[in-house]
């Protein structure tokens, strides 16, 4: 099957030239306003059930090992592709006739996160450990279940042409986010407690809510053209009439929600979709795995809290934005496959930097606390890469969405991308606890290798297929 026409490529969706006056009014329409709040929403309960939550739990003296077993609690976020057909589709009682489809899902899952984060407030890790998981674990179910119906919502609210204004609010939106939920409540626990940090977290969710509350409700594609469209699918896959709209209710839900969207990407791509899928699951190994240990890690050395959040947090926000600012520029000069493989290669490289920090802190059985400017000089490495990689990755990912399916294939796409990382990352407070830290950032650096080689195949799939195309063989 031929790449949908509901799939936009990099140069259809380039925007015409505009005067800069222009381009900066885009940022006042309420679209674009409403989803940089609906992106801090969605950043902020991260890293409160990731590197802030380890950083809480090292505070209190819980085991590096039971540490590490804390980051499978981001699975979550891997496995939302399996809801997300029902966020997708059914419509829940009152709310969704009262907000819409997207604004209710969106507004049950901004709830979900309140209150896992006020009920981990009021708990004390030391004592009540199990519990901490479980309020984490319902703060990033909500999360997840937020992010799918966001998705879907910032791409149905407005057309084409505001779709990277959008993008970049969004952006915008989630990073402020992750300063505030890592250095923001680093400074409130140094200040005052762990507990008042994350009932603080909880209260800025309250912005969030209003925001879901003051944007307006998406149109919504036309039903009977959506079934037509999705008989014809199943029709074209079965190689005969399937007369699907004569099928139970529960028939219909289950090809169109569930199967639909993963046919047309696997029509659309053939074998090499499962080269895509492999690719799309190594590519952040390396950065996950050595983002559980970060936190504990800068403790260990000796900072204090307000250290790690001045330099690892308030200055590695400015470098990823930084980062993420130069790949756009990459991107539309280069393409999406070079700024990819650069950033492959950084994120794997500065992971050693992490290591010859480890080295350089270790004196024999003691460990001295290295400078702050050296720290600084790792970390803005680190955040520059992965600034680069994370934007020419999700570049990648939105070229391989059909519109039609945004919402079920980016969750496919998100859920995949993390679903090895966080599972192998599990096992990283072992790793530090059983060889050490220098030891952990090698194996992680080493996870890259394979997302690295990956690269090079796709960019030469895509190459050939260029020239296929063109008639022209390189």
């Amino acid at each position: 099957m031929s790449k949908s026409s509901n799939t936009p490529t990099l140069q259809e969706t380039t925007p015409e030239a505009k005067s800069w006056r222009e381009a900066l009014l885009v940022y006042t329409k309420k679209p674009v306003m409403v989803i940089a709040l609906l992106g801090f929403s969605a950043g902020l309960p991260f890293l409160l059930v990731f590197s802030t939550l380890t950083a809480w739990l090292a505070d209190v003296g819980v085991e590096k090992t039971a540490i590490g077993f804390f980051a499978w609690v981001g699975l979550t976020y891997s496995i939302k592709v399996f809801w997300a057909p029902i966020i997708d589709r059914l419509k829940i009682p009152l709310l969704s006739r009262w907000l819409g489809l997207r604004r209710s899902w969106i507004l049950v899952g901004q709830a979900g996160i309140a209150a896992g984060l006020l009920w981990m407030s009021a708990l004390d890790p030391a004592h009540s450990l199990w519990w901490i998981a479980v309020a984490a674990l319902l703060v990033a179910f909500s999360s997840a279940t937020q992010d799918v119906a966001l998705d879907a919502y910032r791409i149905e609210i407005v057309d084409d042409k505001l779709q990277g204004a959008m993008s970049a609010a969004y952006i915008f939106g989630y990073r402020l986010a992750l300063l505030v939920a890592g250095a923001g409540a680093l400074y409130i626990a140094e200040w005052a407690s762990w507990s008042m940090a994350y009932t603080a977290m909880a209260g800025l969710m309250g912005m969030a809510i209003l925001a879901t509350l003051w944007a307006n409700a998406p149109a919504r594609q036309n039903a009977e053209q959506r079934a037509e469209e999705e008989s014809a699918m199943v029709d074209q896959v079965m190689g005969h009439a399937m007369n699907l709209q004569q099928r139970p209710g529960w028939q219909r839900w289950l090809l169109g929600a569930v199967i639909c969207p993963f046919l047309e990407f696997f029509q659309r791509n053939g074998l090499f979709a499962l080269l895509i899928l492999i690719f799309i699951a190594v590519f952040r190994l390396s950065d996950i795995t050595m983002g559980v240990m970060a936190n504990p890690f800068y403790i260990d050395l000796g900072y204090s809290k307000t250290d790690i959040a001045n330099v690892a947090k308030l200055f590695g926000f400015f470098m990823t934005i930084a980062g993420s600012a130069l790949c756009g520029v990459l991107v539309v000069r280069w393409g999406i496959y070079k700024p990819l493989f650069i950033g492959a290669v950084l994120v794997s490289v500065t992971n050693l930097l992490f290591a010859l920090l480890s080295l350089q802190s270790d004196m024999g059985d003691a460990m001295i606390t290295p400078s702050l400017s050296w720290l600084a000089l790792v970390i803005s490495a680190d955040n520059l890469s992965g600034g680069i990689a994370s934007t020419a990755f999700v570049a990648y990912l939105s070229s391989l969405t059909n519109r039609s399916y945004t919402a079920t294939q980016y969750a496919l796409f998100s859920s995949l991308m993390t679903l090895p990382g966080k599972f192998i990352s599990g096992f990283s407070g072992w790793v530090v606890d059983s060889a050490g830290y220098t030891e952990f950032f090698v194996l992680a650096s080493a996870l890259g290798i394979p997302a690295i080689a990956l690269v090079l195949v796709l960019m030469w799939h895509d190459r050939e297929s260029v020239s296929d195309k063109d008639g022209v063989k390189v």
